[in-house]
């Protein structure tokens, strides 16, 4: 008898991973409310899981509290439950959850632990999905030292495992990883990770992917000193906005002032740190963790 494979969804639940909108976690959490009742009669541990990804939309929000309160109540049930491997997955996406509530929160130790088991936890089961999500957030939690070592693993599981569903990580974690490099000082090396994540979503046709990566090799350009070319990409970027009539993405709006400013266009950088500050001011994620850098924007918007 085959065994059935950990990474696949069972056919029969609604997959409720596809539902998820990360930019709206208020209208997510809407649409998971609606799905929980039916998810407790049908299946327990879907039912379990759906209430972890609950627990996330409320620490998108930022409501830490009743983020932490619903993973306790994950936690009571788990605990009074199936102690075999009938609920191993929702204990692995729990120990997720907390680990990213408590990191949102600046918690990092405590977040780290979270992963930690989690990822034992997956590599037990042999599950690649969560095996690479728990290494991807340690890499997120762990000290710099730690960062590059744990993208490098959760690569690894991402490029062998025979899960379609996992190996869509890859194109994240070569991002990942060359920001992990751009941190360190490396833009070449940061570039080529750049490139390889650009090929990547060029070869599975995920079109956010491809303009994201395109922002990064634009964006490694600058750190290279190569402001033209980090210019022409940006411009290409704002182009394929208007044409496409997307939303306006204020980091491109952002790099173009950055570029501008370093070679005393001033009228340009003031434009486009304006209007970089009127998007970005709006993220609440860069309200809590990058208000220096939103400052600056305002700052030079009035004053180039």
């Amino acid at each position: 008898m085959k065994q059935a494979d950990p990474n696949e969804h069972d056919p029969f639940v609604p997959n409720f991973d596809e539902l998820w909108d990360y930019s709206n976690p208020e209208s997510t959490e809407k649409v998971f409310l609606d799905l929980l009742s039916d998810l407790k009669l049908v299946n327990q541990s879907k039912y379990l899981e759906l209430k972890t990804q609950l627990a996330r939309t409320q620490s998108l929000q930022r409501a830490f509290e009743k983020a932490h309160a619903i993973l306790e109540e994950v936690k009571e049930q788990l605990e009074n439950g199936n102690s075999g491997n009938e609920l191993v997955i929702p204990r692995i996406r729990y120990h997720l959850e907390l680990g990213r509530t408590f990191n949102s929160n600046k918690e990092k130790e405590k977040a780290s632990v979270e992963f930690q088991k989690a990822y034992e936890l997956a590599i037990d089961i042999k599950h690649d999905f969560f095996a690479v999500d728990a290494a991807h957030m340690l890499a997120i939690s762990e000290p710099a030292d730690k960062k590059l070592n744990w993208n490098l693993e959760a690569l690894k599981i991402a490029e062998k495992s025979e899960s379609a569903r996992t190996r869509k990580w890859c194109g994240s974690l070569l991002n990942n990883l060359g920001w992990d490099h751009h941190g360190q000082g490396d833009f070449t090396k940061a570039m080529d990770y750049f490139k390889r994540a650009l090929q990547h979503h060029e070869s599975v046709g995920k079109q956010r992917g491809i303009f994201i990566a395109k922002w990064t090799i634009g964006r490694t350009f600058r750190s290279l000193g190569e402001i033209d070319k980090a210019i022409a990409i940006q411009k290409s970027l704002l182009k394929e906005i208007e044409e496409k009539q997307l939303e306006q993405d204020g980091y491109v709006f952002e790099e173009l002032a950055e570029c501008y400013f370093i070679q005393n266009n001033s009228a340009d950088a003031k434009k486009y740190f304006g209007l970089a500050y009127d998007v970005l001011s709006k993220d609440i994620w860069l309200k809590a963790n990058e208000q220096k850098r939103l400052e600056r924007m305002m700052e030079l918007a009035r004053k180039c």
